[in-house]
């Protein structure tokens, strides 16, 4: 064995060594992960992501996935020759675009991540599970309304998003049953919900895993982008935000675009019993791991 590889040996050890006080403060904890956007764009990087929540759960951690799919619904729209408005950032979903949403969401993606995390832990037999709101009553979703400024006549008018809901509420009890179960199973939940009328609505992810990691009692949510998490005005990155401060950020300008939406959602989960809200860069292997089991971390953490 060459000096070299013995380097690497010890270089191994030694950081698993490191990670020990991490590893027990997540022990039987549960984690949230939302995964989405461009963080779930390249196969590899997926396939990456799979094995890290595998070895979340071989260390102890009850990782729970909800991922989103709109870059994914917009393809297949066009393909599908639909054509696409937005309002706020929320698509508007008529019953042709729920048909293509809830096909990608629910079926393409879910279940390709599913099989991803089983694949991953196939040695260890952890199988990823995939699941939609629709499941068990998982989430019941209210018809979300949004208003916009009539430019002619500077009145408020009321806007239809169409089936856009937003969670009404969580009953968690499938997901508790999965994770706590004898087996090691990973859910992994679309952003897909039901009215109590029986109505398929397509939900915003990040709403989606804020919902669920309130009801679950989640020590962490951990937010997957495309950025390194929030940037302040001078674009270096800032590591720790407390909800007062994190509302100031958006006050004042210096979250922007879709930023401000992620920290809203990260406002509103810790305010709902998480402990803690980390915006990160799901693009970068490993990013959890660091986040989670390292001193310095890996994007924002919102927290009390």
């Amino acid at each position: 064995m060459s000096e070299e590889t013995q380097g690497q040996g010890w270089a191994t050890a030694k950081t698993l060594a490191e990670a020990l006080p991490y590893i027990q403060i997540y022990d039987r904890e549960t984690v949230v992960i939302k995964y989405g956007g461009h963080a779930m764009g390249e196969e590899q990087v997926a396939k990456l992501f799979a094995a890290d929540a595998v070895l979340l759960k071989m260390l102890g951690v009850h990782p729970v996935v909800v991922h989103g799919g709109g870059p994914q619904i917009s393809a297949m729209l066009e393909r599908a020759g639909v054509k696409s408005t937005f309002v706020d950032g929320l698509r508007v979903t008529d019953e042709a675009t729920m048909e293509v949403a809830e096909m990608v969401l629910s079926g393409a993606i879910n279940k390709e991540i599913a099989n991803w995390i089983t694949q991953a832990g196939a040695e260890a037999d952890v199988r990823g599970v995939g699941l939609s709101g629709k499941d068990a009553k998982l989430i019941t979703v209210e018809k979300v309304t949004r208003t916009k400024k009539d430019p002619n006549s500077d009145e408020e008018r009321i806007v239809d998003l169409g089936f856009v809901g937003e969670p009404k509420k969580v009953d968690p009890k499938l997901i508790e049953a999965l994770i706590f179960a004898e087996e090691d199973y990973i859910p992994v939940v679309a952003p897909i919900g039901v009215s109590a009328k029986g109505e398929t609505y397509n939900i915003n992810a990040d709403t989606v895993a804020g919902a669920l990691a309130g009801a679950l009692g989640a020590k962490r949510m951990l937010l997957l982008t495309d950025v390194a998490g929030v940037l302040d005005k001078n674009g270096e990155l800032i590591r720790q935000l407390s909800v007062a401060e994190a509302r100031k950020a958006i006050e004042d300008g210096v979250a922007t675009g879709g930023m401000i939406p992620k920290l809203e959602t990260a406002i509103a989960a810790v305010e709902a019993g998480v402990e803690a809200v980390v915006i990160l860069d799901g693009r970068r292997p490993h990013a959890m791991l660091v986040e989670l089991f390292t001193e310095h971390g890996a994007g924002t953490l919102v927290c009390e």
